[in-house]
């Protein structure tokens, strides 16, 4: 007899909408970010990760953060973000990517690098092309703010960050010949009345998932390639070794077995 429960369907899509906005000259970015963030607490829950309450927050602004600026960007960049924080000593990381349209990440507590000031780290790689880096200093614990401050340093240029409504975010960016004074002056009041006082051109739709695609399988090759002894040092006398997802933090659980098991079929 078949089972009749439904298959899990997996991380759900949000879809980010960019329009440009007319006779201002700007790109505005506009996403709900409700089942993006539902799809973060479950993975926190299936690999039993507990944060501070501060620390989720300040992953799924990042992740919200992020997102708008990756859908503003061409089809072939991935970028990942790291806020490197002294007091207290934490990373908060978040990466995604155009391509494969996921996006995912976590935070550090343990294993941090102390540092004189709070730094933010934007790394972005392209197709066929190097990749670029550059850093910031930051003051406040808030990716909305840190994003702002991350295009007047670096893009040079205007990008603001606005509340739409419940985990309901908006984007503008300047374009060239950009009416500078309007976006200075808007607020998230304006923000709401955007598509009313404003002529808005749908550019495109793009859609990303809470996702990040690692697995037992994809850490089997890396301690399957190591020598003997470093397999041994890193087992320490167990049959198990936990494995940590640097990306998403998942956690995972090797076997000895298990990867005996993968070497003798090839791997």
């Amino acid at each position: 007899m078949e089972s009749s429960l439904p298959e899990d369907p997996g991380p759900e899509a949000i879809e980010i909408r960019c329009y440009f906005v007319r006779e201002r000259n700007a790109l505005a970015v506009r996403g709900s970010f409700s089942p993006l963030y539902t799809d973060y607490y479950i993975h926190l829950m299936e690999h039993r990760l507990r944060n501070s309450e501060e620390d989720d927050l300040a992953v799924k602004d990042a992740l919200a953060a992020l997102a708008l600026h990756l859908a503003s960007r061409p089809w072939n960049e991935a970028i990942a973000w790291t806020l490197s924080w002294q007091d207290p000593l934490k990373n908060i990381f978040v990466t995604g990517s155009n391509r494969d349209a996921k996006i995912t990440g976590r935070v550090f507590t343990e294993d941090v690098r102390e540092r004189e000031n709070n730094l933010f780290f934007s790394q972005t790689t392209v197709d066929g092309e190097g990749g670029r880096q550059s850093m910031i200093e930051v003051e406040k614990l808030n990716f909305f703010e840190i994003g702002e401050h991350y295009y007047e340093q670096s893009e040079q240029r205007v990008g603001r960050y606005f509340s739409h409504g419940d985990e309901d975010y908006v984007l503008i960016t300047s374009q060239p010949d950009c009416d500078l004074d309007w976006l200075q002056n808007l607020d998230d009041e304006a923000i709401k009345t955007l598509d009313e006082d404003e002529e808005l051109s749908l550019l495109e739709t793009r859609s990303y998932r809470f996702e990040c695609g690692c697995s037992q399988d994809r850490i089997f090759p890396l301690i399957a390639s190591m020598s003997s002894e470093a397999k041994d040092e890193l087992f320490a006398g167990s049959e198990t070794l936990p494995a940590n997802c640097p990306r998403c933090g998942a956690r995972y659980i090797i076997t000895r077995e298990a990867l005996e098991a993968f070497q003798k079929a090839g791997g």
